[in-house]
């Protein structure tokens, strides 16, 4: 229970430090959207999908204004976020390879929608992991990231 609370503590200073925009995900199982940042304010969606990647587009105390890849935008709690980067897949299949250019062997293919965690990205190339079966995706595939985004 101790190393729960540590890591809430530690989440929660990483969202108070961050200046949007910043990419973040969804981190609990259930998280509601609000039309403004406050409990009192009605709920539009209910997202039960952890992991889901959400651009940070606005700061207000413990509420983030956040947008989905759908570029549906609302308020969050930050209690409901975690710094995790994720991406989704966009457009069709996508082909993740054993290297970071298109000659390079397929490791696996991802279908529009899936979710995966992204830890690096350089050269319009990014290793996305999902569920242990990695591969490099073209950056530009994935909604997640900037054009252009280094991550380490």
């Amino acid at each position: 229970m101790a190393l729960g609370l540590l890591s809430a503590s530690i989440a929660d200073a990483w969202a108070q430090q961050r200046k949007p925009p910043y990419y973040a995900s969804i981190a609990a199982s259930k998280a509601r959207m609000r039309t403004g940042p406050g409990r009192n304010y009605p709920a539009s969606w209910l997202y039960q999908r952890a992991d889901l990647p959400v651009k940070v587009i606005e700061v207000y105390n413990d509420w983030r204004k956040v947008e989905d890849p759908d570029g549906t935008q609302g308020w969050m709690q930050v209690a409901l976020m975690s710094p995790t980067r994720t991406g989704y897949i966009v457009g069709g299949i996508v082909e993740l390879r054993d290297a970071p250019r298109g000659n390079a062997r397929i490791n696996w293919r991802a279908a529009p929608g899936v979710i995966g965690r992204i830890s690096k990205c350089e050269r319009g190339w990014c290793w996305f992991d999902v569920k242990g079966r990695a591969g490099y995706v073209e950056q530009n595939r994935i909604w997640g990231t900037d054009p252009g985004e280094e991550i380490d």
